[in-house]
């Protein structure tokens, strides 16, 4: 199972989802999907743009658990 670390880097750099959002140009629904694991999939492009916004890697973001 792939987990995204959203909240975690959100707090780390004392950023808000509604400033993410503004800055990176996907809706809070889109964020907050993603905040709570229920994304399916992320494309490359929305990646990018998370990880430049928060100055990370991919694999910052996301994390791999073992069922």
């Amino acid at each position: 199972m792939i987990q995204v670390e959203l909240e975690a880097l959100l707090a780390a750099k004392k950023m808000t989802l509604t400033e993410l959002a503004d800055e990176v140009g996907l809706t809070m629904a889109n964020l907050s999907i993603l905040k709570t694991g229920k994304a399916k999939a992320i494309r490359f492009s929305t990646l990018t743009k998370l990880c430049a916004a928060l100055s990370c890697q991919p694999g910052d973001l996301l994390r791999y658990q073992a069922k």
